[in-house]
């Protein structure tokens, strides 16, 4: 088999050429000797043909597209993207840190291209839809318009309006347009798509509902790095959604086939239960982050979240004062901008101290969800860094609803945090590490993780060089996927230098003189 791309053509060498012209619209023999060559348009269709008649064609995208925006792709997003161009229905698997969203968004701007399809919707977390998706068709397929359906139900109506080529919604807020988007996307994308792995939650019936009323269903590509975070069971939802034809019709009948009940009220998972969630979550393709050859060793990630009311109010407040004070005359050091800059901090972490030194939680309910989902999302462990010890107990508090919770902070002993280190390097619980950066001495391995959240950011370069760095250690496992939280630009500034080993002296001067100029 050769591929002709400037022809766009494939040449098949065949002995018996007749089930191929039979089988494929416009395939032609251009020359008989021995063998018969057979040129097939080399197109979506005749290679969905080809691989039914047993051919392995290669997907029209890895040799008619030029890949835009800034970066070059990997390989593994190269196949990942053939792999969704190839299939109206399909599951991607791929870890956490991957580039998965990038490469759907490649995979629909080529269909968009070749006039398969012409808008695309896609559902994502509130965390994501921004400095993800959006940013993405910004910044790598910048020929392409979006906009993010992000606010009052009126606005998000208004919103849909317009004429672009993605339309960007949180999964909950896709029934409040659910009704007036009817018959209005090609294609849609699942982002995380586990959030529907119940089929009982309004949330699963609004959007099953919606898809099956269309006159012609969209193309569908559910993305999610852990289809079954809680049980085999999960898998059944999505299996539905995808119309595989092995999933049983119904939950229970799904839930004996993978579940053994072990007493009145507790089930346990089969033996058998992965390779038959495996089977019915087809087709799929899935990437594991050690099995990406490509990626870098450490891969960095933003994450945005809203300000609550209150934290907006606080943070302005506690801006406004500092600036009164520079304008005033009062000289900030190195010292106390550290000082400052912990204050603020402590507002966008949500607890804060008051004038006793007590916590004092405001609400910042966005921040310690988009946790939840990282840590979901990761599949493997995670350590959490928390530049307080307040926010920690916090944290601790909401976590442990969920998941096994290690901390580890000034107020454990030495030989306390060697057990929870121990435990979490050599056993199934602690699955999280809540940890304050100041604890991760040198030389300490914490390779049992594969994904690092700072939920905050610290004003110590060596601090954020160790801490990140006990998962860089011999013997690793995974690539490491760093991810920083932020919900303003003075955290992002923050973390820019951190990464960059900058000293972060000047940057409140900075902020105040950006608040004095937009006042």
């Amino acid at each position: 088999m050769r591929v002709v791309e400037d022809k766009q053509k494939i040449l098949l060498n065949l002995r018996n050429p007749e089930r191929v012209l039979a089988a494929v619209p416009d395939a032609e023999i251009v020359r008989r000797t021995d063998t018969t060559i057979v040129a097939c348009p080399h197109s979506l269709q005749a290679v969905s043909t080809l691989r039914t008649l047993g051919f392995d064609a290669p997907a029209p995208i890895l040799h008619q597209y030029d890949w835009p925006g800034r970066f070059k792709p990997y390989e593994h997003q190269r196949q990942t993207a053939a792999f969704a161009t190839l299939h109206h229905k399909c599951i991607i698997l791929n870890q956490i840190g991957t580039g998965k969203s990038l490469s759907a968004l490649w995979a629909a701007d080529y269909l968009m291209n070749i006039g398969a399809i012409k808008k695309v919707l896609i559902l994502s977390p509130l965390s994501t839809l921004e400095r993800v998706w959006k940013d993405s068709v910004f910044l790598d397929i910048s020929h392409r318009d979006a906009v993010v359906l992000h606010g009052s139900a009126a606005r998000r109506h208004k919103l849909l309006e317009q004429d672009v080529d993605f339309y960007i919604i949180n999964h909950d807020g896709f029934r409040v347009i659910a009704d007036a988007a009817h018959g209005m996307f090609d294609l849609v994308i699942i982002d995380e798509a586990a959030v529907l792995r119940n089929a009982r939650t309004n949330r699963y019936k609004a959007f099953n509902t919606w898809y099956r009323s269309q006159s012609r269903e969209p193309s569908l590509w559910l993305m999610t790095g852990t289809p079954t975070p809680n049980e085999p069971t999960d898998a059944w939802s999505l299996a539905r959604l995808l119309d595989n034809p092995l999933a049983p019709k119904t939950y229970s009948s799904f839930r004996d086939r993978v579940m053994v009940r072990k007493s009145m009220y507790s089930w346990g998972p089969r033996p058998e239960a992965p390779e038959i969630v495996s089977r019915i979550l087809q087709p799929s393709i899935i990437y594991k982050r050690e099995d990406c050859f490509d990626l870098p060793d450490t891969v960095v990630n933003n994450i945005t979240v809203d300000l609550t009311a209150e934290q907006a109010k606080h943070f302005k407040t506690m801006v406004s004062t500092m600036l009164v004070e520079v304008d005033s005359g009062q000289t900030i050091t190195a010292v106390n901008e550290a000082v400052k800059l912990q204050k603020l901090v402590q507002i966008l972490c949500g607890v804060a101290y008051n004038d006793d030194g007590e916590n004092v939680e405001i609400d910042c309910k966005p921040r310690v969800d988009a946790v939840c989902e990282i840590i979901e999302q990761a599949g493997g462990k995670a350590i959490v860094f928390v530049p307080l010890t307040g926010t920690i107990k916090m944290l601790e508090r909401e976590l442990s609803k969920r998941w096994s919770v290690g901390v580890v902070n000034g107020n454990v002993s030495a030989s306390k945090r060697g057990d929870i280190f121990g435990s979490f390097q050599q056993r199934k619980d602690p699955h999280v590490l809540l940890a304050h950066p100041a604890t991760m001495a040198h030389g300490l391995t914490l390779t049992e993780a594969s994904t690092v959240i700072w939920y905050g950011p610290i004003t110590s370069n060596e601090q954020y060089v160790q801490a990140n760095g006990r998962v860089e250690r011999i013997g690793k496992k995974h690539v490491s996927y760093v991810v920083h939280i932020t919900a303003t630009e003075l955290e992002r500034k923050m973390f820019r230098r951190l990464d960059s080993k900058q000293k972060l002296q000047g940057i409140l001067l900075d902020l105040l003189e950006q608040e004095r100029r937009t006042a």
